[in-house]
């Protein structure tokens, strides 16, 4: 687990080392509305209990470059999706880093983080799938891009894979959402750490 540190002192040398990370990733942290869902939800570095996770997405890493897939709509993601009826959170990725990215894991996987919700629709998104509550666990890996992504019918089409230097791939990543660069700058924080 990735631990939070506590503000300590005034600006300074050591700022940014004593600061939560919470407000160093205020967006990441703070409470969102996802429309596409009927979602409310809230980052935490806690991880969820098993039964509640029921999407799973990777940053990818190919050295110090991340992976990311332009969807059909213009959107960069990073690999990830819903998990299947019984499916392990590693069989997901690893079912998810080929459908949408051509990928294969080469190193271990390290989750840091997801993001708890509750839906306020009637029933879940899937059958087997809990409600209203529900993660979204956030992981980073080591992969190999292997070929292209198999790309299933049911899933997002993917028309672009591609490994950028961290800063670019920051930039990118706000194509899909106002928490996405400062996750992924927390995920390239964890990676380095490790």
């Amino acid at each position: 687990m990735f631990r939070s540190r506590t503000l300590t002192s005034a600006p300074g040398p050591d700022y940014r080392r004593t600061m939560t990370l919470a407000a160093r990733y205020p967006v990441l942290f703070a409470p969102a509305r996802w429309e596409w869902g009927g979602l409310d939800v809230q980052f935490s570095t806690e991880l969820p209990p098993d039964e509640l996770i029921t999407n799973i997405h990777v940053i990818a890493f190919t050295g110090d470059r991340i992976v990311l897939c332009r969807d059909d709509r213009g959107f960069w993601i990073v690999p990830g999706g819903t998990r299947e009826q019984s499916e392990s959170v590693h069989d997901c990725i690893v079912r998810e880093l080929a459908e949408e990215a051509g990928a294969r894991l080469s190193g271990p996987l390290h989750h840091f983080g997801a993001h708890l919700g509750t839906s306020d629709h009637p029933a879940p998104y899937r059958p087997w799938q809990p409600h209203p509550r529900k993660a979204w666990l956030w992981s980073t890996a080591d992969v190999e891009l292997t070929g292209p992504p198999t790309n299933p019918d049911d899933a997002e089409q993917i028309l672009e894979v591609r490994a950028f230097e961290a800063e670019e791939a920051i930039r990118l990543s706000a194509t899909d959402g106002p928490h996405m660069p400062e996750l992924l700058a927390l995920a390239v924080e964890a990676h380095r750490a490790r």
